[in-house]
């Protein structure tokens, strides 16, 4: 795959290590972030700094977003110095999770002038963008398909999950969803076990030997949990959005969420309790507070 250049506008906790793949696969980069202290290592690697997400417009074909929220995805894609007023794009690819009527709007608008607005959100957290292992969930048209696979596929296993803008983004609340379930479930089990008397090391390994096997059991627990040190890197505040999201879109299509529902209603007490930026892990110590136990490694 010959070197592009092209545009990214957000190169945070995920878009850094993103774009810094893209930068190894050979690709140049045209980068924007309010935050000046993310670029500086794109700088050093040759990326060109912008002012705004409309200048990256001006600058580049294709554009690549990672950005936290649905309002601030509609602001840099739409608002003023947004890419919408690029001179030159004619891709954006949206990496974020804002929901299927937020992509599906922003499509919709993009489409007037012309731009292709690619509903592409990824899972598997900050780990997975520097190693080049997330799932990238792509609904785009099937002409563009082609030339963004390869693309897309620096950062992990692309699904293409259809054409319609909004698709990608009921895969990837799913998938959150039940990351969040497991994590909130988990929790109370493992400090049920605790409170009886078991050791929580044995008991998350025998989940793991066993059915109640999943991602808390494999590795929020073992890694993040039992250590007492809270860092899978997914904030509270975004975990939050995203099962709240989840639940309204269920809703919206007419299916019953009944336990997404508790998990939703779970993560905001959590949310409230340890603030918007702490580790989504935290539910743990929400469980822990309630059950007057401490489940430690």
């Amino acid at each position: 795959m010959a070197g592009q250049t092209l545009g990214f506008v957000g190169v945070g906790q995920m878009g850094g290590p993103m774009s810094s793949r893209l930068i190894d696969a050979g690709h140049s980069l045209v980068v924007f972030d309010t935050n000046p202290a993310a670029i500086e290592p794109l700088a050093a690697r040759g990326a060109r700094s912008t002012a705004s997400a409309a200048e990256v417009a001006a600058a580049t074909e294709q554009v690549f977003v990672s950005l936290p929220t649905p309002a601030i995805v509609q602001e840099v894609a739409l608002g003023e110095g947004g890419l919408i007023h690029g001179s030159k794009i004619r891709c954006a690819i949206d990496l974020s999770t804002t929901g299927p009527s937020v992509a599906s709007a922003i499509a919709a608008a993009m489409d007037d002038r012309d731009i292709v607005w690619v509903d592409s959100p990824v899972s598997g957290g900050v780990a997975g963008a520097v190693a080049g292992t997330l799932a990238v969930m792509l609904a785009c048209p099937e002409a563009e398909r082609a030339a963004l696979e390869p693309l897309l596929g620096v950062f992990g296993k692309v699904f293409h999950v259809g054409e319609k803008a909004g698709l990608g983004q009921v895969a990837k609340l799913g998938n959150n969803m039940l990351s969040v379930a497991a994590l909130a479930l988990t929790s109370e089990v493992v400090a049920m076990g605790v409170k009886a008397g078991l050791d929580p090391n044995v008991l998350v390994e025998i989940f793991n030997a066993g059915t109640g096997r999943n991602s808390a059991t494999q590795d929020k627990f073992p890694r993040r949990i039992l250590p007492r040190r809270f860092d899978a890197g997914f904030a509270t505040g975004l975990a939050y959005k995203d099962v709240r999201l989840c639940v309204d879109e269920a809703e919206a299509l007419g299916v019953p969420m009944l336990a997404g529902a508790v998990v939703r209603e779970l993560m905001a007490v959590t949310n409230a309790k340890f603030g918007p930026q702490s580790d989504f892990t935290e539910i743990a110590r929400l469980i822990e507070d309630w059950a007057g136990v401490e489940i430690r490694g």
